[in-house]
């Protein structure tokens, strides 16, 4: 439960800390922001992410005392990698190549690419050893700090800059601070092995070109705002966008957490069919509060928009997250619900093929939807691109020997999530509140609270029930 709690926590800071910097910045420097960013996430994606995956599949207590070069490998990666970017980045910034950001901000996305890398890499090393409270100490001490850090360059300076410098230094504290739990000392450099590395970079960049290709579908859209519409437009479709996928993600990353783990030590200790057995039912737990907390986000959206949303992006904020939440649903189903199903067998390059058609999806519907006066159609093309990537993934999936999940835990879903409609939509017409909101929550909770008691939805009710006990106990 610390690391649900953690979770929780973690989705809630880096919630204030978007819209605080949105807040303080406003609509066209929050869009050279959230255009930095999303090229930093973009870096991290493409160039470190397999080196988090491989720590989080291969990595773990036992690996620690009986395989040190498994870290020392992992570690000898994660330098090659930030040399490599680095030096190519100072080679592209030299040769006076024009970019819609400023060399400055140019500069800092790399930066922040390899901060964000060295939290994420770290933080899965202690998911790993399934070291909770080192790990909740880990993000609640970044947090604090780009609370303070990114937030506040946002306020001083009213500078894109300076938030994301403020947010790499918030980083490198942390971890200064961390240091004696991410310390291990048998994992010396000169253990490190160039064949166990080529090995560990055949499981995990299948999955981070998957990854850079769904990425790839928001960071371009980006772009084309700022090229047809100005960083103004861009700094409102992105702070919708990312405020959708904090939301998301954040439920599924939590799940992932405990589920995935779960699944690769059965994996270890009881065989392949014991694993498939635990993926197929963690895929039922994933899609039960995927999908009606994204259906809930949408009921919710005009009170929430009122209440939180800064006065400069209200309207297309809406507007936008609206368009935008299916296909956010669509990529958490994917990242948490149907690539463990390749992932727990190490079979990867399929997911390369569902997001090279997600990419193409996208290219076509920019190309062939009319332009407005707005980016609806850049937001309409991104959540097909991103459900067709999905339906294709689970064609994908079904070609192969699969365990699936009940079909009864879908159908229940699936009714629970429409019961949930019927009765808070008409909420959803009143004038927007926090009363208007605290009453959509609790029944949206309520309703589906009762499905899950009714039928043990996922297995949810027996989960919480053992939880209970073990607490009382």
């Amino acid at each position: 439960m610390i690391v649900v709690a953690t979770f929780a926590l973690n989705s809630v800071f880096n919630f204030a800390v978007g819209l605080l910097v949105a807040k303080f910045l406003g609509p066209a420097e929050f869009g050279r922001f959230a255009l930095t960013m999303a090229i930093a996430s973009f870096v991290n994606a493409a160039v470190f992410d397999w080196i988090r995956l491989a720590a989080t599949r291969f990595y773990g207590e036992r690996t620690r005392r009986e395989a040190p070069q498994v870290r020392a490998t992992l570690d000898a990666a994660f330098a090659m990698v930030t040399a490599l970017v680095g030096g190519v980045a100072l080679v592209v910034l030299l040769s006076g190549v024009r970019f819609q950001l400023t060399p400055q901000l140019a500069a800092l996305s790399i930066a922040a690419a390899v901060a964000a890398a060295l939290f994420d890499y770290h933080t899965a090393l202690l998911r790993a050893r399934f070291l909770d409270r080192p790990y909740a100490r880990l993000i609640l001490t970044k947090n604090v700090l780009a609370l303070g850090l990114t937030v506040g360059g946002a306020f001083w300076f009213g500078s894109a800059a300076c938030a994301v410098l403020g947010m790499c230094v918030s980083v490198a504290c942390a971890l200064a601070v961390a240091s004696p739990d991410l310390a291990d000392p048998r994992a010396t450099p000169r253990l490190a092995s160039r064949g166990l590395m080529l090995n560990l970079a055949r499981y995990g960049v299948p999955i981070v070109m998957a990854l850079v290709l769904y990425q790839l579908i928001p960071l371009a859209n980006r772009a084309f705002t700022a090229s047809h519409y100005g960083f103004a437009e861009t700094g409102q479709f992105s702070l919708a966008f990312d405020i959708g996928y904090r939301l998301v993600g954040a439920i599924g990353s939590t799940l992932d957490v405990l589920l995935f783990q779960i699944a690769v030590k059965i994996d270890e200790t009881h065989g392949a069919e014991r694993a498939r057995a635990q993926i197929a039912h963690n895929m039922s737990v994933v899609f039960a509060v995927v999908l009606p907390s994204c259906v809930g986000c949408w009921l919710v959206l005009p009170s929430f928009e009122a209440l939180v949303v800064p006065a400069a992006f209200r309207g297309p904020f809406a507007l936008y997250l609206g368009l935008l939440l299916p296909g956010l649903c669509a990529v958490a189903l994917v990242q948490y619900a149907i690539n463990p199903l390749f992932l727990i067998t190490k079979r990867t390059l399929p997911l390369i093929a569902a997001a090279g058609i997600a990419c193409g999806v996208d290219v076509v519907l920019v190309a062939t939807l009319p332009h407005g006066t707005d980016a609806s159609s850049f937001a309409v093309a991104q959540s097909a691109a991103f459900i067709v990537g999905a339906i294709a993934l689970l064609l994908i999936a079904a070609t192969g020997k699969r365990t699936w999940p009940k079909a009864r835990d879908i159908l229940v879903t699936l009714a629970g999530t429409a019961t949930m409609t019927l009765v808070l939509l008409p909420l959803r017409a009143l004038n927007p509140g926090i009363g208007v909101l605290s009453a959509q929550i609790v029944l949206g909770i309520a309703v589906m609270a009762a499905f899950v008691l009714a039928f043990d939805l996922a297995g949810l009710r027996g989960m919480v029930r053992v939880w209970l006990k073990a607490r009382a106990a």
